[in-house]
């Protein structure tokens, strides 16, 4: 027996693409504007919403015989804060001046309203494993457009990539520098992020025309 049936590969696939979360459900839109300026921290936040949301998916399925429907809500908020200082205690151990800057948004990840979805429309109606896929393809969804966004907003308004220097020194005027360009300061603030996904979503609703809403 195969490990992933068709429908369950589906549930991996579909969050990428045409049923992302940002750019066709549009959730997780703050944290897109506010920690996208460093791919560094998108990466980060990548990761930590991928594992609070995977395993909080799974707590969740396990618990949903047994959570009274009346304190649902506050049995979810439970289980995704504990992940979540879970995430900023590693953070803190390992990567601490990152911790620093994502303090702030590591907390909201408690609100993130893609987790608090997944567990109410998917994690307390399925099993653990299918949970499971689930939050994994809806994080990994999250996850690459942060990612992309990230890319661009550093690489456009910084010059670098994970710090790096790409595009040659600004101040000495070597590689791309050398020829008159100049970083674009707009790129690392946030109201250029919902310029990147705007982008993102007008490529992916041109591909697909299936996915642009009928007025």
């Amino acid at each position: 027996m195969a490990l992933l049936t068709k429908k369950d590969a589906s549930l991996i696939t579909d969050p990428l693409a045409d049923n992302n979360p940002i750019t066709i459900q549009v959730l997780g839109i703050c944290s897109a504007l506010a920690i996208t300026a460093e791919l560094k921290a998108s990466i980060v936040m990548a990761v930590a919403v991928m594992f609070v949301l995977g395993l909080g998916n799974v707590v969740i399925s396990l618990m949903r015989n047994i959570i009274p429907s009346k304190i649902r809500i506050i049995v979810q908020l439970i289980v995704v804060a504990t992940l979540v200082i879970v995430v900023d205690q590693v953070l803190k151990a390992f990567a601490y001046e990152l911790s620093k800057t994502l303090s702030v948004f590591v907390g909201l990840i408690i609100t993130n309203c893609i987790i608090m979805g997944r567990f109410e429309a998917f994690a307390l109606a399925n099993g653990p494993w299918r949970s499971f896929l689930d939050g994994i393809g809806n994080s990994l969804g999250y996850g690459v457009i942060l990612i992309i966004v990230g890319f661009f907003r550093e690489l456009l308004g910084s010059g670098t990539l994970l710090g790096y220097k790409v595009l040659g020194d600004p101040i000495a005027k070597t590689g791309l520098y050398a020829t008159g360009y100049e970083n674009n300061g707009f790129m690392i603030i946030p109201p250029a992020a919902l310029i990147v996904v705007g982008i993102i979503i007008w490529v992916q609703r041109s591909r697909n025309p299936a996915l642009v809403e009928d007025n």
